[in-house]
């Protein structure tokens, strides 16, 4: 009737004149913004009266029924069945004939010139689908729908299990795993398993000694595409990640994660040895290590090993070729280079005879303590100067 035929005219026209005024999405008819509204409220009006599951929308109760019924479509010549016929005839893709559109490039065949169209993407790095909020570009327009919910905070598939809701139906695939510890990805060489496929493809490469991402500037090569991205960054110096509190940046968002609880004090992670609490995981891991002595850093050329990437990457220096280059703290009266800043304040000491954390006041009290020896201090910055010398020797001593 006249209600449908206006329906059609606001579909035909494209005219997006509903407005959700949560998110801003816009959409042509009123009924579409009234069932996008329910993934703000979290209402599920439509009830299955067999098992009682509810859901958002008519379609998504109409489709869940089938699994009741048995009227789930079928493949005629696996017998695979499907929720609908979209999916059905996706399926049926496989068993078609030939592939008879072939990539010029890498000799990958597909099914048609629009998948092969796609498909060249790869190599050309075309990316036509644009996000027009950030300007993100994407190969697929699917991935670009996917992306643009990260913008509107829409997340429309939802965990049964704690309710957690995801953009995709994939992404909420893979956290339901975490329910049911399924790890279906086996690695043949060492029979470790993974939830995700491409886990797997990148623990292989610890086997085969594999990187095959390597940086443009500087040659050095990684085992997944993200690792280089973040070394990148130490050539461009971006720190895209800001402190909406004091305006610090940094170059990772786990960084600017950590940095946050140094406004809010928090310490979530407790060491079970000694009880003494950390902003984040990573320091808690590298404390822990004064406990049990494992240093898991280790020197490719000289076998020395260390408990902190730091010290090996600041111990690798010495097997550089330019010592100048690599020695940048050069001592003012006889020009001896240092790969530290910390070793040539101490070798200036031998020639000025200066005693250090002497403090002229000695009545002044010495209320900070060294956890590693007996010694205290009279002000925090000369037990952190001390603790630091400690650390140095420790290494130069190994």
């Amino acid at each position: 009737p006249e209600n449908t035929h206006r329906r059609e005219i606001l579909t035909h026209t494209g005219k997006k004149s509903y407005s959700c005024s949560q998110c801003g999405k816009s959409f042509t008819r009123p009924d579409s913004l009234i069932v996008h509204q329910r993934t703000h409220t979290g209402e599920k009006s439509y009830g299955c009266h067999k098992c009682g599951k509810s859901f958002t929308t008519s379609s998504q109760l109409t489709l869940h029924q089938r699994a009741h019924t048995g009227e789930n479509p079928c493949c005629d010549q696996c017998g695979k069945r499907y929720t609908d016929k979209r999916s059905l005839t996706k399926h049926q893709k496989i068993h078609e004939g030939v592939k008879s559109h072939c990539c010029s490039d890498c000799g990958k065949r597909c099914k048609s010139s629009s998948e092969l169209k796609i498909h060249q993407r790869v190599h050309t790095g075309e990316k036509p689908y644009s996000c027009d909020q950030c300007g993100k570009s994407f190969t697929h327009s699917s991935n670009l729908k996917t992306h643009q919910r990260t913008h509107t905070g829409e997340k429309l598939h939802h965990c049964s299990d704690c309710g957690k809701s995801f953009s995709t139906s994939q992404t909420l695939k893979l956290h339901q795993r975490t329910h049911t510890g399924e790890n279906p990805y086996s690695c043949d060489l060492c029979g470790k398993s993974f939830s995700q496929a491409d886990q797997l493809i990148i623990h292989k490469r610890v086997h085969t000694g594999e990187k095959p991402y390597s940086c443009n500037q500087c040659g050095k090569s990684f085992t997944q595409s993200s690792s280089l991205n973040r070394h990148q960054i130490t050539h461009t110096g971006e720190k895209p990640y800001s402190c909406d509190q004091c305006g610090k940046s940094f170059g990772r968002a786990y960084y600017l994660t950590e940095h946050k609880q140094t406004h809010t004090g928090d310490k979530p992670y407790h060491c079970s040895d000694c009880g003494k609490s950390f902003a984040s995981l990573r320091n808690l891991t590298q404390h822990q290590r004064t406990h049990t002595g494992e240093k898991p850093y280790s020197c490719d050329q000289c076998d020395k090993r260390y408990s902190h990437s730091s010290g090996l990457i600041k111990h690798q220096k010495i097997h550089a070729g330019d010592p100048q280059k690599e020695k940048p703290y050069q001592c003012p009266r006889c020009e001896k280079s240092f790969t530290r800043l910390g070793s040539l304040k101490k070798h200036e000491r031998t020639q000025t005879g200066e005693k250090p954390f002497q403090h002229n006041n000695t009545q002044e009290e010495k209320t900070y303590h060294c956890s590693h020896c007996e010694n205290t201090f009279s002000q925090s910055e000369e037990l952190k100067s001390h603790e630091r010398i400690e650390r140095l020797c420790s290494d130069l001593c190994f």
